[in-house]
């Protein structure tokens, strides 16, 4: 039961150090008040991470849910009711979960799960190439394309890049450096590594280089919004007067219930994609239940309501960093929460000394190990049915957002999976003056025009054979079809003949009686 804690350990640290200013950055970019953030990450660790049966997925407050967030405090007016909504979100997706609503992710293909881990790649480099450079106007939970401040991804990095902070870039390419150092082969059989995550390491030298340009180049010396900001106190017991309680009066207003609604759809759809993502990414390709988490997520939307805290949902980023650290089972999950929980109560004035632009090369490098140019070779080989779904996800998530992206790219792939489907259902073979016309597997209505114009196409004064034998299924519209076809042979001049298994399709082709 212990054997894989060695493994488990170090990825729980290394999600713990992303999930802390992406739980912040959440929060504040929601305009919603930074603890709620640290406290959905720590439910979301803790709560969800125990019931939940998948063992990689990562839960906590989610940037696709900042702008519905937003309008939420907008139109509700104050957070204790948006905290109503999210405590009633917990109850419809625990509905969800019990009535089967988990299948849907099963109808998603896979082109467009990894053209969604791609996208969420090329958006971490993005968007944490500002913090890189020492520009932290934003917080790192934004990544929405249009951003609040009236810019966009592009012209950020545009405005970062007259807004350098020097030591910003110092610590960030340091860390890269290290990070890619440490993760090669010759020095991952020492042992501090096996059980010292990298990363840990890669944040204390950031932090310890820091205090020495404090010291001794105070130029290149980083503070305020530079550094990650969490909520400090004398003692643990100070964080209860900070908490939003919960305001119950609220639970006959139409837009408190019509805001839970909007945000269990949204977050159940967004758990429900990165549980089949991180599935894809698990090196032991071990399956998760999906009804089973999207109780987890209901029961962890209640409590972080109860508590204080953002909506939760299977937050792609985490979850990554997760599977890359080398986590292998969902202790690593619930760590990470404990992590949270114990630093935010007792170490917090320590965990403000770190760098933003440390945590920004590991995202960086997160991102890239999720976007690798191998990846869109590999999708470019496969045809233009698998690379153009995939590609178009990528583009429109990019300038977009996640839900929006995989819904244009589920409905550019059924176009490729209709097509492929019109031009193999049915099949023209011919010699001289003979044609054999052979049906495959299902002829659904959707064929119906492919096999019109097959039939269309056949000249007068020939020779005909109607193989029926593969059907497995055919659809009345199209046997119609077929139909008006052998009643025109006579008068086209087209000797024909039918052939099909006795059974169920023997009595397809008939021209049925006037």
């Amino acid at each position: 039961m212990l054997k894989n804690l060695h493994k488990d350990i170090p990825a729980a640290i290394v999600v713990f150090l992303v999930a802390l200013p992406l739980c912040l950055g959440i929060a504040l970019a929601s305009g919603a008040p930074p603890l709620s953030g640290v406290i959905a990450g720590i439910i979301g660790g803790i709560v969800v991470g125990a019931i939940s049966g998948s063992n990689l997925s990562v839960s906590g407050p989610a940037a696709g849910l900042t702008s519905i967030i937003i309008v939420a405090l907008h139109d509700l007016g104050s957070f204790d009711l948006l905290l109503l909504s999210v405590f009633l979100a917990g109850i419809f997706q625990i509905g969800f979960g019990l009535i089967g609503a988990g299948a849907l992710r099963d109808y998603i293909p896979n082109n467009v799960i990894k053209g969604m881990l791609a996208a969420i790649g090329v958006i971490l480099i993005l968007k944490q190439f500002p913090h890189l450079l020492g520009y932290d106007k934003d917080p790192e939970g934004d990544e929405a394309f249009i951003q609040p401040d009236g810019e966009n991804t592009f012209s950020e990095i545009a405005v970062a890049s007259g807004n350098i902070a020097t030591g910003a870039i110092i610590l960030g390419l340091l860390s890269v450096i290290l990070l890619i150092l440490f993760d090669q082969k010759a020095l991952k059989r020492f042992k501090i590594f096996q059980f010292i995550p990298s990363a840990l390491i890669v944040v204390l030298i950031g932090s310890l280089v820091n205090c020495f340009f404090q010291w001794y180049y105070p130029a290149l010396w980083l503070r305020g919004d530079h550094l990650v900001q969490l909520p400090e106190w004398n003692n643990p017991m100070e964080i209860t007067q900070h908490v939003v309680p919960i305001n119950w009066s609220g639970w006959m207003k139409f837009d408190v219930w019509r805001i839970a609604a909007t945000l269990a759809i949204v977050a159940g759809l967004e758990t429900l994609l990165s549980l089949e993502a991180i599935d894809k990414l698990d090196p032991l390709k071990r399956p998760s239940p999906p009804n089973r988490e999207l109780v987890a997520q209901g029961v962890g939307n209640m409590t972080s309501g109860l508590l204080g805290g953002l909506p939760i949902t299977s937050v792609i980023v985490r979850s990554s960093a997760n599977v890359m650290a080398g986590a292998q089972t969902k202790r690593s999950t619930i760590m990470h929460g404990a992590l949270l929980l114990i630093c935010l109560l007792f170490f917090s004035p320590w965990l403000n000394l770190i760098p933003k632009s440390v945590l920004a090369a590991m995202l960086i490098l997160t991102g890239y190990k999720l976007a690798k140019p191998a990846l869109f070779r590999e999708y470019f080989r496969k045809g233009w049915d698998q690379f153009i779904p995939f590609i178009v996800t990528v583009v429109v998530i990019v300038f977009t957002d996640l839900l929006t992206g995989v819904l244009v790219g589920l409905l550019v792939g059924l176009v490729f999976i209709f097509r492929v489907n019109f031009k193999n259902n049915i099949v023209v073979t011919k010699d001289n003056n003979n044609y054999l016309v052979r049906f495959k597997n299902e002829v659904s209505y959707l064929s119906k025009p492919k096999v019109r114009q097959v039939l269309d196409n056949i000249p007068d004064h020939c020779a005909v054979l109607l193989d029926g034998t593969r059907i497995t299924f055919i659809d009345k519209d199209v046997v119609e079809v077929v139909n008006d076809f052998m009643v025109s042979c006579k008068c086209r001049n087209i000797r024909l003949e039918i052939k099909v298994d006795k059974g169920p399709n023997d009595q397809l082709f008939v021209i049925p009686e006037k």
